[in-house]
């Protein structure tokens, strides 16, 4: 697995402020989109390139046209799915092999600092499920070790959402609808439901105060 499989958030973030040009903090909303491209499979080059193709059209336009800044990756979505699709549809590249971009001991300790937290949250189950992996059998095969991580972190998500109040999710989702609202005519339905599912998870996990347990933030 080529390491810049588990920098997908961080080389996106970075290349999308590098080219804005200027500082900016992302919202959830960014996050939650790039969470529902990395899920789906878009790999990271169409993400870069489509941001640096919405730029470019948008510093193309009139200056009067330009007086509202790009503040969200949202403003590039549409970009990305032309990438996207333009990639999928070319011969696929066979990976070239490449060292583990952890340390054991990193993986390790990453583990068990979120095993820790799930305890003393009172999560017990999903902490047992976290510390049964073989970390050692599972190390030379991260792809694997990631599907399990994020198989318990479904299984922790479920949990949280089966006990969450109609309150709190109504206000996830209407959070989300102030955010999108600029960028609705960008997405398709499709697309609109599945970054409604990861923004609502990622609500539901910063409310609980859980980590994530996938590998892209270790």
């Amino acid at each position: 697995m080529a390491e810049h499989y588990f920098n997908y958030f961080t080389e996106i973030e970075d290349h999308f402020v590098r080219t804005r040009g200027a500082g900016l903090l992302f919202s959830p909303l960014d996050w939650a989109l790039i969470e529902t491209w990395k899920n789906a499979g878009i790999p990271v080059e169409a993400v870069l390139r489509g941001v640096d193709i919405a730029f470019e059209k948008w510093r193309s336009r009139p200056a009067r046209a330009r007086i509202q800044k790009v503040n969200s990756l949202a403003y590039c979505t549409q970009a990305i799915m032309v990438e996207a699709q333009a990639m999928a549809e070319t011969a696929p590249v066979a990976r070239k092999s490449a060292k583990p971009p952890f340390e054991i001991a990193d993986v390790r300790a990453f583990i068990a600092r979120n095993a820790a937290a799930l305890n003393k949250t009172g999560h017990a189950d999903i902490a047992a499920s976290l510390e049964s992996l073989d970390i050692d059998a599972l190390y030379s095969d991260l792809e694997q070790l990631e599907q399990r991580l994020t198989a318990i972190e479904e299984k922790m998500i479920a949990k949280l959402r089966a006990s969450a109040s109609e309150e709190a999710l109504f206000e996830a989702r209407r959070a989300l609808d102030l955010d999108l609202k600029p960028y609705r005519g960008k997405m398709t339905a499709d697309q609109i439901a599945m970054l409604e599912k990861q923004f609502l998870e990622r609500r539901l996990l910063e409310s609980a105060g859980l980590p994530r347990l996938s590998l892209f933030y270790l």
